[in-house]
């Protein structure tokens, strides 16, 4: 903890969004004061900000001066983090307080202006998914810190207290990072979006689609967890089955980008995983403008 910081930090929340609203109930269930709920001014989050507070038993405000916070920790869309920082820092006095942003893609730069005034800034970006109807758990997640020494002792010792993982992640590493927790959860997100219009193509209506599939989605997931991606892997192309393929590609010609994807997917199985009768599969995948 910086020194004449409570163990245990007053924290303000800013930005009442869909991680703002998770991380704010999980510090609190953690034993953590949450001090305020911080919206723009003259946004139409504030509403929401109300909201979040009220269930937070705390209040919400557009001024960080009307905070007794001794760590502020920004939930904000990635893209307003900088401009948040700026305003932030001409509202109060910061020196020996903790700011912490949550981008994966961005390092504790963003907040140079409140480190210039004197806080203690770092990137705190926990590797889960946050959408409107589901509050998931910090047990176990991994969490990547980078940043200010003193905050990123400060934000370990957070982490630690929700039952999650602290990892230290090198600022330029951050983009690779960011593209793999993409990888883990938006695009497997679409890509389970294609299966649903490639199961309409088979005459499944996509509500039908989905629970049909949840069975062999969650006995991938285990495969993957007990045995790593070549052991999970299974179907035509470890097998080599290069004519079954070519039916595929068929029968997908009436949804051109599900095609395209599958394409693309089956030449990374090519690079990443074990499968016979590569060539002739590569081949076979190979986009050309009579295909």
């Amino acid at each position: 903890m910086l020194p004449g910081m409570a163990p245990s930090p007053r924290i303000a929340i800013v930005g009442p969004g869909n991680l703002g609203t998770a991380l704010g109930l999980a510090l609190r269930r953690a034993g953590f004061g949450i001090d305020s709920v911080i919206a723009r001014p003259g946004a139409s989050s504030l509403p929401k900000a109300r909201l979040l507070a009220k269930r937070l038993g705390t209040h919400a405000t557009t001024q960080a001066d009307q905070t007794n916070a001794d760590l502020f920790w920004l939930c904000v869309p990635d893209s307003q983090i900088r401009e948040a920082s700026r305003l932030l820092a001409n509202q109060r006095i910061w020196k020996g307080l903790v700011v912490l942003h949550s981008s994966g893609a961005l390092a504790s730069d963003e907040l140079q202006a409140l480190r210039a005034k004197g806080a203690s800034v770092a990137s705190v970006h926990p590797l889960m998914t946050f959408v409107g109807r589901s509050q998931p758990s910090f047990a176990g997640v991994p969490f990547a810190l980078e940043g200010d020494q003193a905050a990123v002792r400060v934000a370990q010792q957070i982490v630690l207290r929700l039952g999650a993982q602290a990892y230290p992640i090198r600022k330029h590493d951050k983009s690779a990072y960011h593209a793999w927790g993409t990888f883990a959860s938006p695009l497997l997100t679409a890509l389970l979006a294609t299966t649903e219009k490639v199961a309409r193509l088979a005459g499944v209506p996509a509500d039908e689609s989905r629970k049909r599939m949840i069975p062999i989605l969650l006995q991938t997931i285990a495969n993957y967890a007990a045995f790593g991606a070549p052991g999970a892997f299974s179907g035509p192309i470890i097998r080599g089955d290069v004519e079954t393929v070519k039916h595929h590609l068929r029968a997908l010609r009436k949804a051109p980008v599900a095609r395209d994807v599958y394409s693309s997917l089956v030449r990374a199985a090519l690079e990443y995983l074990p499968a016979k009768n590569s060539a002739a599969l590569a081949k076979a995948t190979r986009r050309t403008p009579a295909s």
